[in-house]
């Protein structure tokens, strides 16, 4: 009993440094690209947390397993990195080159929504009504804050750039959707997608741009993703998942990023936080929670 109370309070411990690190990452985004460009960010960044996994790899003695997953898994691997780190970041760079960080950061909290509707046609799933209803919700909370709080003028603070936060929902929800075609060990997965990735965000980089030494800040900025957008805080957020008696408890903590990630946006970027972001937001959170009242239902069954 005592191993488990302590295992759970770990898992807590675990979960809210992950979510505290991942509530930083939006506004290191936007300095960031203040003084580098996308293509900038994103090698620096990935070639970052390719190096931190790969000693993570070594450390745990899981060479011979990225070798086996390689060779039993090459296809899927080239699918999973072109779409997450490749193209991701280069779209939600992009974003948030565009928008006002508080804009695209909660656009993209949209993710776990997109990652429901697009396993109705790739997995199988079954539609709900929940699904339906969390969807109007949760997108009308985008079109508050993507118009400044006048949702019916539908006049868009920067369309493309709303174009682009909303793109890297699908990207993101079809990565792990894909993901769950695999069994592997997670940080095994991860790198190998980071190892197929590298080179093509190299080439990318060279073909938008000369390779130039990075702005100091800027490449700081880039390390700090690399380390805590990208791998460092996957262990921290694997571990709690690991050690945690309700996977649900865990998970629902993630509805917290967000609204830290609004507080260092104010004090790091300088934004001021509009009304309409946080009456966005709030829709977003409601929405989800409404896409996930069937799993509350079945566990009070149960």
């Amino acid at each position: 009993m005592q191993n488990h109370v302590k295992n759970q309070r770990l898992s807590y411990i675990n979960a809210l440094i992950a979510v505290f690190l991942w509530s930083t990452v939006a506004s290191v985004f936007k300095i960031s690209l203040q003084t580098l460009s996308v293509a900038q960010l994103v090698f620096y960044a990935v070639l970052t947390s390719t190096i931190v996994l790969l000693i993570i790899v070594l450390i745990k003695k899981l060479s011979n397993e990225v070798i086996e997953h390689f060779r039993n898994n090459y296809k899927l691997i080239i699918l999973l990195g072109v779409l997450n780190p490749f193209l991701e970041y280069i779209l939600l760079f992009k974003a948030y080159d565009l928008l006002p960080v508080q804009e695209a950061q909660t656009i993209n909290f949209t993710w776990a929504l997109m990652l429901t509707y697009l396993s109705i046609p790739l997995l199988g799933h079954k539609p709900k009504l929940s699904d339906l209803l969390a969807g109007l919700v949760c997108y009308f909370g985008v079109l508050v804050i993507a118009t400044k709080g006048n949702p019916l003028s539908l006049d868009f603070s920067n369309l493309y750039g709303v174009f682009l936060a909303l793109l890297t929902t699908v990207v993101w929800s079809l990565y792990w959707i894909y993901n769950t075609k695999i069994n592997v060990n997670p940080v095994v997965g991860l790198f190998s997608n980071f190892l197929i990735a590298m080179p093509l965000v190299f080439v990318y980089y060279i073909y938008m741009e000369d390779f130039v030494m990075p702005d100091l800040k800027g490449l700081m900025g880039a390390v700090y993703i690399g380390l805590f957008e990208m791998s460092i805080t996957f262990m921290f957020w694997l571990n709690a998942m690991k050690l945690t008696q309700s996977t649900s408890k865990i998970a629902n903590l993630i509805f917290i990023a967000p609204f830290l990630s609004l507080i260092f946006i104010y004090f790091l970027v300088g934004e001021k936080i509009l009304l309409a972001t946080v009456v966005g937001l709030v829709l977003i959170v409601i929405g989800l929670l409404i896409q996930q009242s069937h799993l509350i239902k079945k566990k009070i069954k149960n």
